[in-house]
């Protein structure tokens, strides 16, 4: 169906009570409206609706209950001090969904109706857009296999629905560094598997880690590879940087991390800084020979959730490394200011980063 298409809209009769600013956590509230829309293989995607948000139904027998036949995004809306309400880099987004898609046998969906139904449900929703700094409004497409059918194959129907929640910090603990405990006995992606979709069986694997490390008082894990358990991959849910020695170094994509929209940011803004940064193999044994050499400058996190998020600290076995004092970089400080500031509309977006959601 062509992304001319109406999306029809059926508003909500008593709109739900939106909470202050200063009261918002991560992911628990959610707007009054949601897109919708399915898939056949006769029809391709159609019935574009924005319906009030609410349950939807499924039969037992659907095939993402029982294979993980899904894909999900995230992305943000921010609210300008001039009134405008902007997303950040919502192409960026369309392309890695279908990218995902493509991966785990999923139909793609037409970029411009992706990023359009994004559009007219924040205009809809755009009082639930929070305006405190810090908070944002999140934005989850998702995807589901519906086919009622239990037999491992492709499913011949699909879901896509996209909600939304108002946002404050995704940790609770603003930006202060975080500690990290390295994994050692699991691992998140092996090469050719699907480390760099964004697919829920991903986070899924992660869990038992991530409790355990809370557990010993760690914040997030640093994942290493699949197959030497060596070099370094992300950390949680995030992209990874270290500043050894000047350099910026980030492990290359190679199909088994997430290409992460605001990973590219960054090497977009160091590159434009004339910071001399580096895709490449990290491993373990270089970052903890730099940390004892004084050389390992700072590290950080990025991702849509947090953003940019710095590393204090990194357990690895016995060693303790900490990093830059448990303060946050230079580097660290100035992307998080630039990317944030690009979102809100306080810095100029000189890389044309940002849309508009029109009125």
């Amino acid at each position: 169906m062509s992304v001319d298409a109406n999306i029809d809209i059926c508003e909500v009769g008593e709109k739900k009570p939106r909470p202050a600013d200063d009261e918002l956590g991560f992911g628990t509230i959610f707007t009054d409206h949601m897109f919708v829309m399915e898939y056949d293989e006769d029809t391709g995607w159609h019935d574009h609706r924005i319906i009030p948000y609410g349950p939807l139904s499924f039969e037992p027998s659907s095939a993402f209950f029982h294979y993980g036949q899904t894909a999900f995004e995230g992305l943000k809306a921010y609210s300008a001090d001039d009134g405008r309400t902007l997303l950040f880099r919502p192409w960026e987004n369309a392309r890695r969904m279908n990218a995902t898609g493509e991966r785990l046998c999923i139909p793609p969906i037409d970029e411009e109706l992706f990023v359009r139904a994004i559009e007219e449900l924040v205009a809809l929703d755009r009082d639930w857009v929070p305006s405190a700094p810090g908070t944002s409004l999140y934005i989850r497409p998702f995807i589901l296999a519906t086919e009622r059918y239990l037999g491992l194959k492709p499913s011949s129907s699909y879901t896509f629905a996209i909600i939304m929640s108002p946002v404050g910090t995704y940790h609770g603990r603003g930006n202060d560094p975080t500690k990290i405990y390295v994994e050692t006995e699991h691992v998140r992606s092996i090469a050719g598997g699907v480390g760099a979709a964004k697919a829920g069986g991903n986070y899924a694997r992660c869990l038992k880690a991530e409790v355990r490390a809370a557990r010993k008082g760690f914040h997030q894990v640093l994942w290493l590879d699949g197959q030497e358990k060596k070099y370094v991959e992300e950390v949680g849910t995030m992209n990874v940087f270290f500043r050894i020695d000047d350099v910026v170094v980030t492990p290359p994509l190679q199909g088994t991390i997430m290409p992460g929209v605001t990973r590219d940011s960054v090497l977009t803004l160091l590159e434009d800084w004339g910071v001399k940064a580096q895709e490449r193999r990290l491993s373990l044994t270089e970052i903890a020979d730099a940390h004892r050499a004084g050389s390992l400058q700072e590290a950080f996190g990025t991702g849509t959730a947090a953003v940019i998020t710095p590393i204090g600290q990194l357990q690895w076995d016995d060693l303790t490394m900490e990093i830059n004092d448990g303060r946050t970089g230079d580097i660290t400080g100035r992307v998080h200011e630039t990317i944030t500031g690009i979102q809100s509309g306080k810095v100029v977006d000189r890389f044309g980063w940002t849309t508009e959601v029109p009125d």
